[in-house]
């Protein structure tokens, strides 16, 4: 008997070590020839610890899990939530960077395979290094960390420049509030993080790449650092990649968790040894980047969904999406919902849709006031513009941004003047430092917010005008990006602000 038991975070943190510890006693016990397998999480968090059973029909799931649980799961007495492939969830959904994410052993290189993996790469390997950055190109990805730049670009840039060195930097610096699908990624299929980073080394011939990974993920250090070890030891890494007589390695490297180095410049300091601060651009990392050599920095997702591109070829992938967000986004689901978990679909669905229909509205039962999308620089969408398709352009039209796409669902009891004051706390309390509008802007906002709260008018004026100068003078997006939660909250939900009762007067 199969038996899977995640290992993710989220569900080691709701108790899986726990039941993958009493099936394992128990079927000692009762003298049961039973296989445990630590997978990745499916995504449904709310169901987890999520325990699969294989039968002759497929994985059958039972969740949530508990200790107390596991005698009538051997005896075949737990009732099921039935085969998890058909489950409403994960039927509605068009999986392709996730495609493996909790159906293999994450450190079994042979179960990789078995699923598809390394078909890019070796796809790759029997291209030229301009044929590769040409596909990624004509895929449309786009990066995923919350820029939304078009990966194709960045790399045909690195791969035009001349360098005896070139650098692949992954950024795994996820600090946006509500967002996990990095660490589920680099926890429950890492193998398709280092294909993605060999396939970008040969396609802008660099040969030496690097994980940047925040030191809050300890489970995805421990399986990251492993599978490059299992990586390395089978010839996936290395002088000689898969036999090819190309080279390209790679390491892991732990930061120390500050949100500024989520920014491509400040990740490269910290990468360098040196502090945490934003650098000027120009020049580009592209051009003079990690040790001022041409370097690629993408997102975890990123370089994770190139080897499907490369797999199943551009044209496949860009037939998904809307307009100029081709592809698949995997969007992450948090706050007060019923259904939280990832939700891995075409560039499209409309925001209403996915708070209401997959999420299953709020867990309280109130009505929605707001969604944040993009993390705790992003804007909060009121009911008003739940026919927002999800897409770059289309947020970007309603003075919003998808950011790493995570979505913050709060119900009617949430205070907005309070969800702005924690913006501008939040930006005052990351800051680098390095430029005067974010390190000093951001500390007057949260006294101008205050000063608004206690009735003051004339405060509102003086936001706007902050919020304004923040965004054309900050260095990076960290200050110029505060300003989309706060004149959101200021806007959508002026009630909030006293703006309604100062109004009447």
């Amino acid at each position: 008997m199969k038996i899977y038991v995640p290992l993710d975070s989220a569900a080691k943190a709701l108790g899986a070590d726990d039941v993958a510890a009493t099936i394992r006693s128990e079927a000692a016990t009762r003298g049961l020839d039973v296989e445990i397998i630590r997978n990745g999480t499916r995504g449904m968090i709310w169901l987890e610890p999520l325990v699969e059973v294989e039968t002759d029909a497929g994985r059958v799931g039972y969740g949530a899990v508990d200790v107390a649980d596991v005698p009538a799961l051997l005896d075949g007495k737990l009732a099921s939530l039935g085969l998890v492939d058909e489950l409403d969830w994960m039927k509605g959904q068009t999986r392709l960077t996730f495609q493996r994410c909790g159906v293999i052993n994450p450190l079994s290189l042979s179960d990789y395979e078995a699923h598809g993996g390394l078909a890019g790469l070796r796809r790759a390997i029997a291209m030229t290094a301009a044929e590769v950055v040409e596909e990624v190109t004509t895929s449309g990805l786009r990066g995923r960390g919350g820029a939304g730049f078009p990966t194709g670009i960045k790399w045909n840039t690195v791969l035009g420049a001349q360098a005896d060195q070139k650098y692949i930097v992954c950024n795994a610096d996820e600090g946006d509030s509500g967002t996990f699908a990095d660490r589920m990624i680099m926890e429950g299929d890492p193998f398709t993080l280092i294909e993605g980073m060999v396939i970008a080394g040969l396609a802008v011939e660099a040969t030496r790449g690097y994980v940047y990974l925040r030191s809050e993920y300890p489970d995805a250090i421990d399986v990251m650092e492993e599978a490059v070890r299992i990586a390395r030891a089978a010839g996936v890494l290395g002088a000689d990649v898969l036999g090819s007589s190309r080279a390209f390695d790679m390491e892991i490297r732990v930061g120390a968790g500050a949100y500024v180095c989520g920014e491509e410049t400040s990740l490269l300091n910290s990468l360098e040894g040196k502090r945490g601060v934003v650098r000027a651009k120009p020049p580009l990392p592209a051009l003079e980047g990690f040790l001022g050599k041409p370097t690629v920095v993408n997102n975890v997702i990123s370089l994770a969904t190139v080897p499907v591109i490369l797999e199943k070829g551009a044209q496949h992938y860009a037939e998904f999406g809307l307009g100029r967000s081709k592809g698949t986004i995997p969007i992450q689901i948090a706050g007060n919902v019923k259904f939280g978990g990832l939700y891995e679909t075409a560039f499209g669905m409309p925001l209403g849709d996915l708070v209401d229909k997959v999420a299953g509205g709020t867990l309280t039962g109130r009505p929605v006031k707001a969604v944040q999308v993009g993390g705790p620089l992003g804007a909060y969408m009121p009911r008003e513009k739940f026919d927002t398709p999800f897409g770059y352009e289309e947020f970007d039209g309603q003075g919003g941004l998808i950011g790493h796409a995570g979505l913050v669902v709060f119900d009617d009891s949430a205070d907005m003047r309070g969800m702005a004051r924690f913006a501008m706390e939040f930006c005052a309390v990351e800051s680098c430092g390095k430029c005067t509008p974010c390190r000093i802007g951001a500390v007057r906002g949260v006294e101008t917010i205050d000063r608004i709260g206690q009735g003051d008018a004339a405060a509102v004026e003086l936001l706007e005008d902050l919020c304004e100068t923040m965004k054309d003078g900050s260095l990076c997006a960290l200050g110029g990006f505060t300003p989309y939660p706060v004149l959101s909250a200021l806007r959508a939900f002026p009630e909030d602000f006293n703006m309604v009762r100062e109004a009447a007067e």
